[in-house]
Protein backbone atom coordinates (compact mmCIF):
# COMPACT_ATOMS: atom_id res chain seq x y z
CA UNK A 1 0.00 0.00 0.00
CA UNK A 2 1.42 3.38 -1.21
CA UNK A 3 1.80 5.87 1.83
CA UNK A 4 2.15 9.41 1.61
CA UNK A 5 6.10 10.85 2.39
CA UNK A 6 6.98 11.66 5.98
CA UNK A 7 9.52 13.62 7.64
CA UNK A 8 12.46 11.94 8.51
CA UNK A 9 15.64 12.56 10.64
CA UNK A 10 18.94 12.62 9.69
CA UNK A 11 21.36 9.50 10.98
CA UNK A 12 25.04 11.18 11.69
CA UNK A 13 27.27 9.16 8.89
CA UNK A 14 31.06 8.98 9.40
CA UNK A 15 32.75 11.84 7.52
CA UNK A 16 35.39 11.31 4.94
CA UNK A 17 33.92 9.12 2.17
CA UNK A 18 33.78 9.78 -1.18
CA UNK A 19 31.18 11.48 -3.94
CA UNK A 20 31.08 8.01 -5.81
CA UNK A 21 29.51 5.73 -2.86
CA UNK A 22 27.79 8.95 -1.42
CA UNK A 23 26.26 9.64 -4.41
CA UNK A 24 25.18 6.07 -4.56
CA UNK A 25 23.84 6.24 -1.10
CA UNK A 26 22.82 9.62 -1.51
CA UNK A 27 23.40 10.02 2.96
CA UNK A 28 20.46 7.95 3.72
CA UNK A 29 17.38 8.30 1.83
CA UNK A 30 16.02 11.38 0.67
CA UNK A 31 12.13 10.90 -0.64
CA UNK A 32 12.25 11.81 -4.21
CA UNK A 33 8.93 13.48 -5.61
CA UNK A 34 8.14 10.37 -7.66
CA UNK A 35 8.79 7.95 -5.44
CA UNK A 36 6.60 6.52 -2.77
CA UNK A 37 6.86 4.50 0.20
CA UNK A 38 5.31 1.30 0.74
CA UNK A 39 4.65 -0.61 3.78
CA UNK A 40 6.27 -4.38 2.18
CA UNK A 41 5.87 -7.59 4.27
CA UNK A 42 8.90 -8.38 6.62
CA UNK A 43 8.76 -11.74 5.14
CA UNK A 44 9.72 -10.99 1.63
CA UNK A 45 12.71 -8.33 2.73
CA UNK A 46 15.98 -10.05 2.82
CA UNK A 47 19.44 -8.74 3.11
CA UNK A 48 21.93 -7.59 0.83
CA UNK A 49 23.84 -10.74 -0.55
CA UNK A 50 26.99 -8.26 -0.83
CA UNK A 51 26.48 -7.30 3.05
CA UNK A 52 29.96 -8.95 4.34
CA UNK A 53 28.64 -7.86 8.15
CA UNK A 54 26.51 -10.74 9.78
CA UNK A 55 26.74 -9.65 13.18
CA UNK A 56 24.18 -6.85 14.87
CA UNK A 57 25.30 -5.60 18.84
CA UNK A 58 21.80 -7.37 20.34
CA UNK A 59 21.26 -4.65 22.78
CA UNK A 60 21.31 -2.06 20.79
CA UNK A 61 19.05 -3.98 18.33
CA UNK A 62 16.75 -4.49 21.01
CA UNK A 63 16.66 -0.72 22.17
CA UNK A 64 15.87 0.11 18.54
CA UNK A 65 13.32 -2.72 18.74
CA UNK A 66 11.26 -1.29 21.67
CA UNK A 67 11.84 2.43 20.17
CA UNK A 68 9.65 0.74 16.69
CA UNK A 69 7.25 -0.92 19.30
CA UNK A 70 6.78 2.70 20.85
CA UNK A 71 6.47 5.06 17.48
CA UNK A 72 6.72 2.77 14.38
CA UNK A 73 9.80 2.71 11.68
CA UNK A 74 10.46 6.70 11.30
CA UNK A 75 12.67 6.15 7.99
CA UNK A 76 12.33 3.55 5.63
CA UNK A 77 14.55 0.93 4.10
CA UNK A 78 15.19 1.33 0.77
CA UNK A 79 14.97 -1.81 -0.90
CA UNK A 80 15.09 -3.12 -4.66
CA UNK A 81 12.90 -6.41 -6.52
CA UNK A 82 14.35 -9.26 -6.68
CA UNK A 83 12.99 -12.86 -7.34
CA UNK A 84 10.29 -14.11 -5.02
CA UNK A 85 10.62 -10.79 -3.27
CA UNK A 86 13.04 -7.77 -2.03
CA UNK A 87 16.74 -6.73 -1.29
CA UNK A 88 17.59 -4.65 1.54
CA UNK A 89 19.75 -1.60 -0.12
CA UNK A 90 20.18 0.28 2.97
CA UNK A 91 18.25 -0.56 6.40
CA UNK A 92 19.14 -4.27 7.46
CA UNK A 93 19.25 -2.98 11.09
CA UNK A 94 15.79 -1.52 11.29
CA UNK A 95 14.17 -4.44 9.25
CA UNK A 96 15.90 -7.18 12.22
CA UNK A 97 14.42 -4.69 14.89
CA UNK A 98 11.30 -4.76 13.35
CA UNK A 99 10.98 -8.44 13.29
CA UNK A 100 11.72 -8.34 16.92
CA UNK A 101 9.37 -5.89 17.50
CA UNK A 102 6.56 -8.43 15.82
CA UNK A 103 5.63 -6.11 13.26
CA UNK A 104 4.67 -7.85 10.06
CA UNK A 105 5.36 -5.06 7.34
CA UNK A 106 8.04 -2.84 6.97
CA UNK A 107 7.78 0.77 5.49
CA UNK A 108 10.55 0.92 2.23
CA UNK A 109 11.64 2.68 -0.90
CA UNK A 110 11.61 0.95 -4.14
CA UNK A 111 14.92 1.51 -6.38
CA UNK A 112 16.70 0.17 -8.99
CA UNK A 113 19.86 -1.20 -8.70
CA UNK A 114 22.34 -2.84 -10.55
CA UNK A 115 24.84 -5.71 -9.15
CA UNK A 116 27.49 -3.39 -8.96
CA UNK A 117 25.74 -0.59 -6.98
CA UNK A 118 24.55 -3.25 -4.48
CA UNK A 119 28.18 -3.91 -4.03
CA UNK A 120 28.92 -0.73 -3.44
CA UNK A 121 26.42 0.09 -0.79
CA UNK A 122 27.05 -2.53 1.26
CA UNK A 123 30.60 -1.58 1.54
CA UNK A 124 29.58 2.19 2.36
CA UNK A 125 26.98 0.87 5.49
CA UNK A 126 29.41 -1.05 6.50
CA UNK A 127 32.18 1.65 6.17
CA UNK A 128 30.19 4.32 7.88
CA UNK A 129 29.16 1.73 11.47
CA UNK A 130 30.50 3.56 14.19
CA UNK A 131 31.61 0.24 15.68
CA UNK A 132 33.92 -0.57 12.51
CA UNK A 133 37.14 -2.33 13.45
CA UNK A 134 40.46 -1.08 11.64
CA UNK A 135 40.25 -4.73 10.07
CA UNK A 136 36.81 -4.55 8.83
CA UNK A 137 37.81 -1.55 7.06
CA UNK A 138 40.46 -2.82 5.36
CA UNK A 139 38.18 -5.83 4.02
CA UNK A 140 35.95 -3.17 3.14
CA UNK A 141 38.31 -1.57 0.87
CA UNK A 142 39.82 -5.33 -0.34
CA UNK A 143 36.28 -5.71 -1.33
CA UNK A 144 36.10 -2.69 -3.53
CA UNK A 145 39.13 -4.04 -5.12
CA UNK A 146 38.91 -6.98 -5.77
CA UNK A 147 34.45 -6.81 -6.37
CA UNK A 148 35.20 -4.23 -8.61
CA UNK A 149 38.59 -4.51 -10.14
CA UNK A 150 39.46 -1.25 -8.84
CA UNK A 151 43.10 -0.28 -7.80
CA UNK A 152 44.13 1.45 -4.84
CA UNK A 153 44.18 5.00 -6.36
CA UNK A 154 40.83 4.50 -7.80
CA UNK A 155 39.85 3.11 -4.17
CA UNK A 156 41.01 6.19 -2.59
CA UNK A 157 39.50 8.58 -4.83
CA UNK A 158 36.24 6.61 -4.53
CA UNK A 159 36.57 6.73 -0.98
CA UNK A 160 37.81 10.51 -0.25
CA UNK A 161 41.00 9.22 1.56
CA UNK A 162 44.78 9.28 0.20
CA UNK A 163 46.47 6.27 -1.21
CA UNK A 164 48.76 5.83 1.98
CA UNK A 165 45.68 5.65 4.01
CA UNK A 166 44.50 2.90 1.80
CA UNK A 167 47.61 0.90 1.90
CA UNK A 168 48.25 1.25 5.15
CA UNK A 169 44.95 -0.56 5.58
CA UNK A 170 45.07 -2.91 3.40
CA UNK A 171 48.47 -4.07 5.18
CA UNK A 172 46.72 -5.11 8.25
CA UNK A 173 45.27 -8.01 6.19
CA UNK A 174 48.79 -9.50 5.55
CA UNK A 175 48.95 -9.59 9.35
CA UNK A 176 49.07 -13.62 10.79
CA UNK A 177 45.25 -14.80 11.32
CA UNK A 178 46.00 -14.70 15.31
CA UNK A 179 47.21 -11.02 15.54
CA UNK A 180 44.49 -10.45 13.24
CA UNK A 181 42.20 -11.78 15.93
CA UNK A 182 43.37 -9.47 17.91
CA UNK A 183 43.27 -6.69 16.28
CA UNK A 184 39.95 -7.38 15.39
CA UNK A 185 38.65 -7.68 19.12
CA UNK A 186 40.18 -4.43 20.27
CA UNK A 187 42.92 -5.78 21.93
CA UNK A 188 45.40 -4.56 19.52
CA UNK A 189 45.36 -1.01 18.62
CA UNK A 190 45.73 0.33 14.48
CA UNK A 191 49.37 1.31 15.42
CA UNK A 192 50.74 -1.06 17.45
CA UNK A 193 49.31 -3.78 14.49
CA UNK A 194 51.40 -1.34 11.58
CA UNK A 195 54.13 -1.23 13.60
CA UNK A 196 54.33 -4.56 13.75
CA UNK A 197 54.10 -5.39 10.27
CA UNK A 198 57.75 -3.73 10.25
CA UNK A 199 58.58 -6.78 11.86
CA UNK A 200 61.34 -9.03 9.39
CA UNK A 201 60.72 -11.85 11.01
CA UNK A 202 57.40 -12.74 9.97
CA UNK A 203 57.45 -15.85 11.85
CA UNK A 204 57.38 -13.89 15.54
CA UNK A 205 54.90 -11.32 15.15
CA UNK A 206 52.10 -13.61 16.70
CA UNK A 207 54.35 -14.15 19.74
CA UNK A 208 55.43 -10.41 20.15
CA UNK A 209 51.83 -9.29 19.41
CA UNK A 210 50.65 -11.21 22.43
CA UNK A 211 53.86 -9.92 24.72
CA UNK A 212 52.42 -6.31 23.28
CA UNK A 213 48.82 -6.94 24.51
CA UNK A 214 49.95 -8.52 27.85
CA UNK A 215 52.35 -5.74 28.72
CA UNK A 216 50.38 -2.64 27.30
CA UNK A 217 53.24 -1.32 25.40
CA UNK A 218 52.59 1.91 23.59
CA UNK A 219 53.47 2.08 20.07
CA UNK A 220 56.88 3.72 20.69
CA UNK A 221 57.66 0.96 22.65
CA UNK A 222 57.20 -1.56 20.01
CA UNK A 223 58.43 0.18 17.62
CA UNK A 224 61.80 0.45 19.69
CA UNK A 225 61.32 -3.33 20.34
CA UNK A 226 60.84 -3.85 16.96
CA UNK A 227 63.77 -2.36 16.02
CA UNK A 228 66.28 -4.42 17.87
CA UNK A 229 64.91 -7.31 16.81
CA UNK A 230 65.32 -6.66 13.29
CA UNK A 231 68.70 -5.42 14.39
CA UNK A 232 69.26 -8.97 16.37
CA UNK A 233 67.69 -10.66 13.26
CA UNK A 234 70.42 -8.80 11.11
CA UNK A 235 73.34 -9.43 13.09
CA UNK A 236 72.36 -13.10 13.35
CA UNK A 237 72.29 -13.15 9.88
CA UNK A 238 75.73 -11.53 9.36
CA UNK A 239 76.94 -14.45 11.91
CA UNK A 240 76.14 -16.99 9.42
CA UNK A 241 79.05 -16.62 6.91
CA UNK A 242 81.77 -15.89 10.10
CA UNK A 243 84.36 -18.42 10.56
CA UNK A 244 84.52 -20.30 14.02
CA UNK A 245 87.48 -18.49 14.79
CA UNK A 246 86.05 -15.09 14.01
CA UNK A 247 82.64 -16.32 16.24
CA UNK A 248 84.86 -17.74 19.33
CA UNK A 249 86.79 -14.19 19.07
CA UNK A 250 83.44 -12.28 19.72
CA UNK A 251 82.32 -14.22 22.29
CA UNK A 252 85.47 -14.18 24.42
CA UNK A 253 85.83 -10.50 23.53
CA UNK A 254 82.25 -10.03 24.54
CA UNK A 255 82.80 -11.89 27.73
CA UNK A 256 86.05 -9.92 28.47
CA UNK A 257 84.23 -6.56 27.48
CA UNK A 258 80.78 -7.24 29.09
CA UNK A 259 79.26 -5.88 25.89
CA UNK A 260 78.57 -7.28 22.39
CA UNK A 261 81.34 -7.07 19.68
CA UNK A 262 81.32 -8.02 16.24
CA UNK A 263 84.16 -8.37 13.81
CA UNK A 264 83.78 -8.10 10.34
CA UNK A 265 86.25 -9.81 7.76
CA UNK A 266 86.91 -9.30 4.08
CA UNK A 267 87.91 -11.61 1.75
CA UNK A 268 91.54 -9.79 2.02
CA UNK A 269 91.38 -10.58 6.12
CA UNK A 270 90.53 -7.30 6.56
CA UNK A 271 87.79 -6.00 8.43
CA UNK A 272 86.64 -3.72 11.73
CA UNK A 273 86.25 -4.72 15.31
CA UNK A 274 83.01 -2.74 17.12
CA UNK A 275 82.10 -2.76 20.99
CA UNK A 276 78.88 -1.79 21.74
CA UNK A 277 78.23 0.03 24.34
CA UNK A 278 74.90 1.67 26.31
CA UNK A 279 75.85 4.97 28.11
CA UNK A 280 78.66 7.06 28.27
CA UNK A 281 79.64 5.44 31.85
CA UNK A 282 79.76 1.95 29.81
CA UNK A 283 82.31 3.42 27.42
CA UNK A 284 84.14 4.58 30.42
CA UNK A 285 83.87 0.94 31.44
CA UNK A 286 85.96 0.06 28.46
CA UNK A 287 88.47 2.42 27.82
CA UNK A 288 89.33 1.06 31.38
CA UNK A 289 89.77 -2.73 30.51
CA UNK A 290 91.42 -1.28 27.13
CA UNK A 291 93.93 0.63 29.37
CA UNK A 292 93.19 3.91 28.06
CA UNK A 293 93.04 6.75 30.39
CA UNK A 294 91.64 9.44 28.56
CA UNK A 295 92.81 12.10 31.47
CA UNK A 296 96.71 11.85 30.23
Amino acid sequence: MARDSRNKKQEKKKGGLGRGLGALFEEEPQVKPAEEIEDLPLAEVRPNPYQPRKNFDEKKLAELAESIKENGVLQPIIVRRSVGGYEIIAGERRCRASELAGQATIPAIIRQFDESQMMEVAILENLQREDLTPLEEAQAYEMLQKNLGLTQEEVSKKMGKSRPYITNYLRLLTLPQKTKGLLQRGELSMGQARTLLGLKDKDRIDELAKRVVKEGMPVRKVEALVAKMNERGQKKKNNAGKSAFVRASESQLAAKFGSPVSITENKTGKGHLSIDFASPDELNRILDLLGVNLDD
